[in-house]
């Protein structure tokens, strides 16, 4: 049985690893050589875990600029292997021993165009501001992307050819699993075109980014070869835009989610439109333009209370 730390956390990384889940392996494989170097290569058995030596860890991390949300991942793949040893009888359950370390991910931050920005980006045809092909290639890639509700890059990437059948295409999302139908705009079809003119007629998915069986290793590292890639160009994509923006591959999701939050469309539809586990998760997404939205509100109010007083004070006079 798995009584140390290292231990349990390997074996964690092969049971992800053996169930073709290879990029919940990679983030464990991570947090588990982070905390080894924390510890100076010594294990450490679970009875041993205590909130000082995890709270140790947190500001070892940041101590070595890893952002928030990279402790965060790191805190909840320890608490993960801390839990299993806990239901394996390894060691005591403690409720709180996680309780003074930062486990959840920020999504506050801004992540979406304006309306401005987003339709500056939905072109199909060549623009002065795409001077390459590459850059062109990659602007169709985000258009598309954000024209098929946002859809996360690792399932363009994965998209298989039997998923369109007519004006239609089915997907199930790899990280939750929940079956995905859209129906494809005229443009979205014209730019599925156009990149899937570059795959092999041979291969089983749509578009070239991968060429190895799903599931395997050599697939996942195709497709970490392709986001690496892909995230390069935006950045020399966002270069070209009339305003400094950031982009990103969660962009195109972030902002389609916010414009279809300003066009009045209900969490709900939103949140099965995405394929989220729950409105929950969608809401974490919106949060930051809720905000905004109740600061705007609040002026609306403020502003009209004052407009009657003034009347008032006129009546008066």
């Amino acid at each position: 049985m798995y009584q140390t730390v290292f231990k349990m956390i390997k074996a964690m990384v092969d049971e992800y690893a053996s169930n073709g889940r290879w990029g919940t392996a990679h983030i464990y494989q991570s947090a588990r050589n982070a905390f080894e170097a924390y510890m100076g290569h010594r294990d450490l058995p679970f009875t041993d875990l205590s909130a000082h030596v995890i709270k140790g860890f947190e500001i070892y991390l940041r101590q070595r600029q890893c952002s928030w949300n990279t402790v965060a991942t790191y805190m909840k793949v320890l608490k993960a292997a801390y839990n299993r040893a806990a239901e394996c009888g390894l060691t005591d359950y403690k409720p709180r021993l996680f309780a003074h370390v930062r486990t959840s991910v920020d999504n506050s931050r801004k992540r979406s165009l304006n309306v401005g920005e987003i339709s500056e980006l939905l072109t199909v045809e060549n623009q002065p501001n795409s001077p390459t092909p590459t850059l062109r290639r990659t602007k169709l890639i985000f258009t598309l992307m954000f024209m098929l509700r946002g859809m996360p890059f690792v399932d363009l990437c994965y998209l298989r050819k039997e998923d369109i059948i007519g004006c239609h295409l089915t997907y199930r999302r790899r990280k939750t699993g929940r079956v995905i139908t859209v129906k494809l705009t005229d443009d979205a079809q014209r730019i599925i075109d156009i990149l899937a003119a570059e795959t092999d007629a041979d291969s089983p998915y749509v578009f070239p980014f991968i060429s190895s069986p799903e599931g395997s290793r050599n697939a996942y590292k195709e497709y970490q070869c392709a986001l690496r890639h892909f995230n390069h160009q935006l950045q020399r994509l966002s270069k070209t835009m009339p305003q400094a923006v950031h982009l990103s591959t969660y962009t195109a999701r972030h902002t389609w989610a916010t414009m279809a939050y300003y066009c009045e469309i209900h969490h709900g539809i939103i949140s099965e439109a995405m394929g989220h586990s729950s409105i929950a998760v969608t809401e974490t997404y919106l949060k930051p333009f809720c905000d905004d939205r109740i600061d705007n509100a609040n002026n609306t109010v403020i502003s009209y209370v004052k407009h009657h007083r003034l009347k008032c004070a006129e009546n008066d006079i």
